[in-house]
């Protein structure tokens, strides 16, 4: 199975002429997952491979708008472009933190838009620990009014965990799905994302040696299922299987300066990749952390501390211009942003790369276990 992700913004703040405003797209088997959605997003998706009306489901970490400005637009995009007389359209899951349900219901309906699919939002209910206390939001601002918009399902309200100290937000035959706590001016959420593991390839030359002809025998050896042969001899699913493949694991994490409790470090324990905002260099880090934000030492201690195969550095200030729009006398800053980071991981074999807009990184399969 195919995964990669493709990243639509990676500046903070605002979109700008070199960089959109965050926004990225983790695709498996075609379907696509869209994490945060700031201003623009649409427009990065139609300069992009990527194809809008292919998203299922919606996580947004924080209620910042530049990580959510453009979600409203997108749905209403996304709806203009689906065939009316397509039936029994899919719900599109909607993930964040509480206050986001009452947001789109208005926005939405202040503007009279009417979608051509069914949605539904799932809000994450922080604790007081993600934020200064004048970053909390009342109840009373995110409190649902009035009715449902037409095309809104109801949604579930998710609370935290205490025995993980995470959010379980689904699970389906492919991924679980939890998100954790992290710290902000308001709260923020980061999301991790496992594969199931699989069963490892048949040995086909072991099966036709034991007399085992390619057929309905393979797919229960496959699926875990003990064979029994004309002979009387049975054959076990472990002596004809190669190791277990181990699921991928992808994290991305919200606009943070720190993280909250053990949730984070144990979702992301040895993740193939960990997103991570680096809003400024190190050298800036005071006033990085005043704003509630990090620097590539900050992300790097975290790939250090969760053991991560790669640590993928995005959300810079716009000062920062991408090294393929750099030009000649430009002063290179955010290949100095890598090289903090580098430096912090120096003995871990932690790759570390700078995300640019439209920069797409495969997810390879794991290679199986040797347990078997």
């Amino acid at each position: 199975m195919t995964m990669d992700m493709t990243f639509l913004g990676t500046g903070s703040a605002y979109p700008s002429p070199h960089r959109g405003a965050s926004a990225l797209v983790l695709r498996s088997e075609g379907d696509c997952w869209l994490f945060d959605c700031g201003e623009g997003t649409q427009t990065q998706l139609m300069k992009s491979q990527l194809r809008a009306g292919r998203i299922t489901k919606v996580f947004i970490s924080h209620l910042h708008g530049d990580h959510l400005f453009g979600l409203p637009g997108l749905l209403c995009t996304v709806s203009l472009n689906t065939n009316p007389e397509q039936q029994n359209l899919n719900c599109v899951d909607i993930y964040g933190p509480r206050g986001l349900r009452h947001f789109l219901r208005v926005t939405l309906g202040l503007t009279g838009s009417q979608l051509l699919f069914p949605y539904a939002v799932h809000e994450l209910e922080p604790t007081a620990e993600q934020s200064p206390e004048e970053g909390q939001l009342s109840l009373e601002m995110t409190a649902e009014s009035g009715h449902l918009h037409p095309q809104e399902q109801p949604g579930r309200t998710i609370s935290l965990d205490i025995s993980t100290d995470s959010y379980f937000l689904f699970e389906d035959k492919k991924f679980v799905v939890k998100a954790f706590r992290l710290f902000h001016r308001i709260p923020s959420f980061g999301f991790c994302i496992q594969e199931h593991g699989r069963p490892g390839r048949l040995k086909t030359e072991l099966l036709k040696e034991l007399g085992v002809k390619p057929g309905p025998h393979y797919g229960r050896l496959k699926a875990g299922e003990a064979v029994t042969m004309e002979n009387g001899r049975v054959i076990l699913p472990q002596e004809v299987l190669e190791g277990d493949i181990p699921g991928r694991k992808v994290c991305i994490f919200g606009d943070c300066s720190s993280v909250l409790g053990d949730g984070a470090l144990l979702l992301c324990k040895g993740a193939d990749i960990l997103v991570h905002e680096a809003t400024l260099g190190d050298e800036h880090r005071e006033k990085a952390v005043d704003h509630g934000h990090s620097t590539p030492g900050m992300a790097a201690a975290v790939a250090r501390a969760c053991c991560v195969q790669r640590l993928v550095l995005y959300h810079f200030s716009q000062r920062y211009k991408p090294c393929s729009l750099q030009k000649e006398g430009d002063e290179d800053e955010v290949s100095e942003l890598k090289r903090q980071a580098e430096e912090a991981l120096q003995d871990t074999g932690v790759e570390v790369t700078l995300a640019e807009d439209f920069l797409t990184i495969p997810i390879p399969v794991r290679r199986p276990s040797t347990t078997n």
